[in-house]
Protein backbone atom coordinates (compact mmCIF):
# COMPACT_ATOMS: atom_id res chain seq x y z
CA UNK A 1 0.00 0.00 0.00
CA UNK A 2 2.87 2.53 0.78
CA UNK A 3 4.14 1.80 -2.64
CA UNK A 4 1.26 2.52 -3.71
CA UNK A 5 0.30 5.62 -2.02
CA UNK A 6 4.18 6.97 -3.15
CA UNK A 7 3.53 6.24 -6.73
CA UNK A 8 0.40 8.31 -6.79
CA UNK A 9 2.25 10.78 -5.10
CA UNK A 10 4.77 11.26 -7.99
CA UNK A 11 2.04 11.39 -10.50
CA UNK A 12 0.15 14.14 -8.28
CA UNK A 13 3.38 15.99 -7.95
CA UNK A 14 4.05 15.96 -12.19
CA UNK A 15 0.60 17.08 -12.66
CA UNK A 16 1.39 20.35 -10.63
CA UNK A 17 4.97 20.60 -12.31
CA UNK A 18 4.72 19.74 -15.45
CA UNK A 19 6.84 19.39 -17.41
CA UNK A 20 9.41 18.09 -14.64
CA UNK A 21 12.97 16.09 -14.48
CA UNK A 22 13.27 13.69 -13.08
CA UNK A 23 15.96 14.83 -10.71
CA UNK A 24 13.37 17.67 -9.61
CA UNK A 25 10.60 15.10 -8.16
CA UNK A 26 13.34 13.66 -7.02
CA UNK A 27 13.62 16.10 -4.58
CA UNK A 28 10.53 16.99 -4.04
CA UNK A 29 9.24 14.07 -2.89
CA UNK A 30 12.55 13.16 -1.16
CA UNK A 31 12.88 9.75 -2.72
CA UNK A 32 15.53 7.83 -4.42
CA UNK A 33 15.66 8.77 -8.12
CA UNK A 34 15.69 5.00 -9.18
CA UNK A 35 12.32 4.78 -7.62
CA UNK A 36 11.23 7.72 -9.17
CA UNK A 37 12.31 6.27 -12.06
CA UNK A 38 10.55 3.12 -12.47
CA UNK A 39 7.00 4.87 -11.26
CA UNK A 40 6.94 7.01 -14.06
CA UNK A 41 7.94 4.49 -16.41
CA UNK A 42 4.86 2.05 -14.76
CA UNK A 43 2.81 5.38 -15.62
CA UNK A 44 4.00 5.59 -19.27
CA UNK A 45 3.64 2.26 -20.06
CA UNK A 46 -0.06 2.49 -19.54
CA UNK A 47 -0.80 5.84 -20.96
CA UNK A 48 -0.94 8.01 -17.78
CA UNK A 49 2.50 10.37 -18.11
CA UNK A 50 4.42 10.94 -21.20
CA UNK A 51 7.93 12.51 -22.06
CA UNK A 52 7.56 15.73 -22.96
CA UNK A 53 7.94 16.24 -26.72
CA UNK A 54 11.38 17.87 -27.26
CA UNK A 55 13.06 16.78 -24.32
CA UNK A 56 13.19 12.88 -23.35
CA UNK A 57 14.62 14.03 -19.98
CA UNK A 58 11.03 15.91 -18.68
CA UNK A 59 7.82 14.33 -18.27
CA UNK A 60 4.11 15.39 -18.23
CA UNK A 61 0.50 13.93 -17.68
CA UNK A 62 -0.69 12.02 -20.74
CA UNK A 63 -4.28 11.69 -22.60
CA UNK A 64 -5.81 8.64 -20.60
CA UNK A 65 -5.29 10.56 -17.33
CA UNK A 66 -8.63 12.61 -19.20
CA UNK A 67 -10.70 9.60 -19.23
CA UNK A 68 -11.17 9.75 -14.86
CA UNK A 69 -11.96 13.24 -14.77
CA UNK A 70 -15.15 13.12 -13.34
CA UNK A 71 -18.59 13.68 -15.65
CA UNK A 72 -18.63 17.24 -14.19
CA UNK A 73 -15.43 18.23 -15.37
CA UNK A 74 -16.02 17.07 -19.20
CA UNK A 75 -19.48 18.01 -19.75
CA UNK A 76 -21.82 17.24 -17.36
CA UNK A 77 -24.18 19.62 -15.39
CA UNK A 78 -21.89 22.35 -14.05
CA UNK A 79 -19.43 22.17 -16.61
CA UNK A 80 -22.49 22.35 -19.40
CA UNK A 81 -24.29 25.60 -17.60
CA UNK A 82 -21.14 27.59 -16.68
CA UNK A 83 -19.74 27.57 -20.05
CA UNK A 84 -22.30 30.24 -21.66
CA UNK A 85 -22.09 32.31 -18.62
CA UNK A 86 -18.35 32.74 -18.00
CA UNK A 87 -18.48 33.31 -21.70
CA UNK A 88 -20.47 36.26 -21.57
CA UNK A 89 -19.10 37.46 -18.51
CA UNK A 90 -15.11 37.38 -19.81
CA UNK A 91 -16.69 39.21 -22.91
CA UNK A 92 -18.50 41.73 -20.33
CA UNK A 93 -14.84 42.50 -18.28
CA UNK A 94 -11.85 41.01 -20.78
CA UNK A 95 -10.34 39.47 -17.96
CA UNK A 96 -9.67 36.09 -17.56
CA UNK A 97 -12.92 33.85 -15.66
CA UNK A 98 -12.18 30.73 -13.77
CA UNK A 99 -14.34 27.93 -12.29
CA UNK A 100 -13.23 26.41 -9.10
CA UNK A 101 -14.81 23.28 -7.07
CA UNK A 102 -14.16 22.64 -3.85
CA UNK A 103 -12.62 19.49 -3.61
CA UNK A 104 -13.97 18.51 0.04
CA UNK A 105 -12.49 20.51 3.05
CA UNK A 106 -9.27 20.03 1.37
CA UNK A 107 -8.66 23.05 -1.10
CA UNK A 108 -10.23 24.55 -4.47
CA UNK A 109 -9.57 23.06 -7.39
CA UNK A 110 -9.76 24.94 -11.30
CA UNK A 111 -11.49 22.97 -13.32
CA UNK A 112 -12.20 25.36 -16.25
CA UNK A 113 -11.07 28.79 -18.01
CA UNK A 114 -11.63 31.43 -20.21
CA UNK A 115 -8.78 33.52 -20.79
CA UNK A 116 -9.10 37.27 -21.61
CA UNK A 117 -8.11 39.21 -25.00
CA UNK A 118 -5.61 41.41 -22.78
CA UNK A 119 -2.14 41.13 -23.34
CA UNK A 120 -1.33 40.68 -20.04
CA UNK A 121 -3.77 38.67 -17.97
CA UNK A 122 -3.24 36.36 -15.17
CA UNK A 123 -2.77 32.38 -15.84
CA UNK A 124 -3.37 29.55 -13.66
CA UNK A 125 -3.27 25.93 -15.17
CA UNK A 126 -6.33 23.50 -15.52
CA UNK A 127 -6.54 21.73 -11.69
CA UNK A 128 -4.25 24.00 -9.86
CA UNK A 129 -4.96 23.41 -6.51
CA UNK A 130 -5.96 26.80 -4.06
CA UNK A 131 -6.30 27.62 -0.72
CA UNK A 132 -9.87 28.83 1.13
CA UNK A 133 -8.65 31.32 3.31
CA UNK A 134 -6.64 33.52 0.76
CA UNK A 135 -8.40 33.21 -2.69
CA UNK A 136 -11.71 34.78 -4.16
CA UNK A 137 -13.16 31.22 -5.61
CA UNK A 138 -12.49 29.75 -1.89
CA UNK A 139 -13.62 32.59 -0.03
CA UNK A 140 -16.94 32.70 -1.81
CA UNK A 141 -17.38 29.03 -0.80
CA UNK A 142 -16.62 29.03 2.41
CA UNK A 143 -18.94 31.92 2.89
CA UNK A 144 -21.79 28.83 2.34
CA UNK A 145 -20.17 26.10 3.58
CA UNK A 146 -21.65 24.45 6.97
CA UNK A 147 -20.64 25.96 10.22
CA UNK A 148 -18.89 22.39 10.60
CA UNK A 149 -17.00 22.88 7.78
CA UNK A 150 -16.11 26.28 8.60
CA UNK A 151 -14.67 25.45 11.61
CA UNK A 152 -12.73 22.45 10.50
CA UNK A 153 -11.10 24.78 7.77
CA UNK A 154 -9.88 27.84 10.33
CA UNK A 155 -9.08 25.63 12.58
CA UNK A 156 -5.73 24.73 10.64
CA UNK A 157 -2.59 26.64 10.39
CA UNK A 158 -3.14 29.51 8.11
CA UNK A 159 -0.39 30.27 5.73
CA UNK A 160 0.25 33.71 4.67
CA UNK A 161 1.05 34.06 1.13
CA UNK A 162 1.32 37.82 1.08
CA UNK A 163 1.14 40.91 3.33
CA UNK A 164 -2.46 40.83 2.79
CA UNK A 165 -3.33 37.08 3.11
CA UNK A 166 -5.83 36.95 6.12
CA UNK A 167 -4.85 34.16 8.52
CA UNK A 168 -6.91 35.28 11.67
CA UNK A 169 -10.04 32.91 11.99
CA UNK A 170 -12.10 36.00 13.55
CA UNK A 171 -11.34 38.20 10.73
CA UNK A 172 -11.57 36.06 8.17
CA UNK A 173 -15.61 35.27 9.68
CA UNK A 174 -16.34 38.83 9.50
CA UNK A 175 -15.44 39.02 6.16
CA UNK A 176 -17.51 35.69 5.40
CA UNK A 177 -20.36 37.67 6.40
CA UNK A 178 -19.61 40.71 4.60
CA UNK A 179 -19.65 38.32 1.02
CA UNK A 180 -22.94 36.97 2.11
CA UNK A 181 -24.53 40.54 2.67
CA UNK A 182 -22.53 41.67 -0.90
CA UNK A 183 -22.74 38.36 -2.79
CA UNK A 184 -19.43 38.46 -4.38
CA UNK A 185 -15.46 37.66 -2.37
CA UNK A 186 -12.52 39.87 -2.86
CA UNK A 187 -8.92 39.21 -3.34
CA UNK A 188 -6.54 41.89 -3.04
CA UNK A 189 -3.16 40.21 -4.03
CA UNK A 190 -3.77 37.99 -0.87
CA UNK A 191 -2.79 34.82 -2.54
CA UNK A 192 -0.55 35.66 -5.58
CA UNK A 193 1.80 38.71 -5.48
CA UNK A 194 -0.05 42.11 -8.36
CA UNK A 195 -3.10 39.33 -8.79
CA UNK A 196 -6.91 40.68 -7.64
CA UNK A 197 -9.84 38.41 -8.28
CA UNK A 198 -13.15 38.85 -7.77
CA UNK A 199 -15.53 35.73 -7.00
CA UNK A 200 -19.00 34.07 -6.11
CA UNK A 201 -20.71 30.73 -5.30
CA UNK A 202 -22.23 28.87 -7.64
CA UNK A 203 -25.00 27.53 -5.73
CA UNK A 204 -26.96 24.24 -5.96
CA UNK A 205 -30.61 23.12 -5.43
CA UNK A 206 -30.23 22.22 -1.74
CA UNK A 207 -28.52 25.63 -1.24
CA UNK A 208 -25.11 24.47 -1.09
CA UNK A 209 -21.68 26.09 -2.24
CA UNK A 210 -21.20 23.60 -5.22
CA UNK A 211 -18.58 26.13 -7.01
CA UNK A 212 -17.33 29.58 -7.45
CA UNK A 213 -16.09 31.66 -10.52
CA UNK A 214 -14.52 34.82 -10.43
CA UNK A 215 -12.81 37.46 -12.72
CA UNK A 216 -8.95 37.42 -12.03
CA UNK A 217 -6.93 40.52 -13.00
CA UNK A 218 -3.28 41.71 -12.75
CA UNK A 219 -3.08 44.24 -9.84
CA UNK A 220 -2.38 47.12 -12.46
CA UNK A 221 -5.62 46.77 -14.01
CA UNK A 222 -7.98 46.74 -11.07
CA UNK A 223 -9.72 49.50 -10.52
CA UNK A 224 -11.41 50.07 -6.72
CA UNK A 225 -14.54 52.38 -7.88
CA UNK A 226 -15.79 49.11 -10.60
CA UNK A 227 -15.49 46.73 -7.77
CA UNK A 228 -19.24 46.73 -7.31
CA UNK A 229 -19.73 46.71 -11.18
CA UNK A 230 -17.48 44.08 -11.29
CA UNK A 231 -18.96 41.70 -8.20
CA UNK A 232 -22.42 42.35 -9.42
CA UNK A 233 -21.29 40.93 -12.89
CA UNK A 234 -19.39 38.03 -11.14
CA UNK A 235 -22.47 37.34 -8.56
CA UNK A 236 -25.28 37.34 -11.74
CA UNK A 237 -23.03 35.21 -13.87
CA UNK A 238 -22.93 32.78 -10.73
CA UNK A 239 -26.26 32.74 -9.88
CA UNK A 240 -27.04 32.00 -14.07
CA UNK A 241 -24.81 29.02 -13.78
CA UNK A 242 -26.99 27.25 -10.78
CA UNK A 243 -26.70 23.79 -10.46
Amino acid sequence: MKSLLKSLEILEAVSKNQPVSVGVLARLLDMPKSSVQRALLTFHEAGWLRQTSGDLTRWEVGPRILGVRPAALRGGALYAAARGPMRELRDLTNETVHLSVPDSTNSMVLIDREDCTQTVRTFSPIGDLSPFHATATGLAVLAYMTEADVDEILSRDLPKFSDTTPSDPAEIRLELERIRQRGYSVNLSQYRPAVCAIGAPVIDSDGAPAASICISMPESRYDPARLEEWGNAVAKAAAAIGV
